[in-house]
């Protein structure tokens, strides 16, 4: 896979299990949530129990009133959601996730989970894995790996990414905008800084968090390492939006995610308007077919956005090729490498 060989290392296998792998539920966030809590406590290991709670608490703790799983999900009264909504109320009282609640997380993380975690759907097993389970049945322990300790050292953005795909998949799931949020992906707030959904124009989350993962948590330009997403990290637009304003652009919506990255301040005041350049435009083609290569709504955002619908994933790809060849065009008489 390109957007793993392009930087070969655990925190992209992380980037990769959070961002790119299948939600039929949103555990794996949780899972996520409490393995980079415990890592940056300094354990090498704990009891499963011991995870599970860390697991429960992150579950139970969400803010937004998003559901956890598909609107249209029947669950079983021993589903592990069910027990989650019967304990809510006891366990947030407590300030901790009740007996109840950490026995079945314990029950059914390891079958569940804990063996999809690392794998991604048509790809296998990610390069680099973050925790194994040990023991018997009855006392098992999760050994923290290396990798995870590496990962959680830089746990500021990881966890920023983590959070904000979290939310969009929660709002993918519910009833009143979901639906509608994966017919037609996310728009742009006015303020240039959030991601909303089109049929209530709720804010979900911020664009830095949702897209940073998907160009390795560095500045477009120079490559630099991103220590935060703060207001010090620039939402930018790879084509300029002043040519927007011009009164002649007659190309497509250049304030949408196929055309934002995020840039240190110094980048972005550096490139100011100008023209991108070719190698420019292939990092954008390659971030984006990274975010065509994650779940719903972000992939369908690109896909609407750069009609690029088709069934198979190289037709994809090739449309948004033509789709910024087409941009490009608009605004130079001059081709780009790969045949523009």
């Amino acid at each position: 896979m390109s957007f793993y060989s392009a930087e070969p290392t655990p925190r992209t296998s992380w980037r990769q299990a959070v961002l790119m792998g299948v939600n039929s539920r949103t555990y794996k966030f949780a899972l996520g949530t409490a393995l980079l809590d415990l890592a940056q406590q300094g354990h090498d290991a704990v009891p499963l129990v011991s995870l599970a709670e860390k697991y429960s608490w992150a579950l139970l703790t969400r803010d937004g009133g998003y559901p956890q799983a598909p609107a249209s999900l029947e669950l079983r009264d021993t589903d592990f959601l069910t027990v989650l909504e019967r304990e809510r109320a006891a366990s947030l009282t407590a300030g901790n996730a009740s007996e109840e609640l950490v026995a079945a997380a314990a029950k059914s993380m390891p079958s569940m989970v804990m063996q999809k975690f690392h794998n991604l759907r048509g790809i296998g097993e990610v390069a680099h894995t973050f925790y194994e389970v040990q023991g018997s049945t009855r006392s098992r322990t999760v050994r923290l790996t290396p990798e995870l300790h590496r990962v959680a050292a830089a746990d500021d953005v990881l966890s920023h990414e983590l959070d904000a795909r979290w939310t969009i998949v929660e709002a993918s799931f519910d009833a009143g905008i979901g639906r509608r949020l994966i017919a037609s992906g996310v728009e742009i707030g006015k303020s240039g800084e959030e991601l909303v959904a089109p049929a209530r124009r709720v804010a979900l989350t911020s664009v830095r968090g949702a897209i940073a993962g998907f160009q390795h948590g560095r500045c477009f330009y120079c490559r630099q390492e991103f220590e935060q997403l703060d207001a010090d990290i620039h939402v930018d637009h790879v084509f300029p939006f002043s040519w927007m304003n011009t009164g002649s652009w007659r190309g497509p919506d250049l304030n949408h995610v196929w055309n934002l990255v995020l840039s240190c301040g110094p980048c972005n005041l550096a490139k100011s308007n100008r023209l991108p350049t070719s190698d420019e435009v292939e990092l954008l083609l390659a971030r984006n077919d990274a975010i065509a290569g994650s779940p719903h709504p972000l992939r369908r955002t690109l896909e609407i956005t750069m009609c690029a619908t088709d069934t198979t994933p190289e037709t994809r790809a090739r449309k948004r090729r033509d789709f910024v060849s087409a941009v490009w065009s608009h605004v130079t008489d001059g081709t780009l490498r790969g045949g523009w």
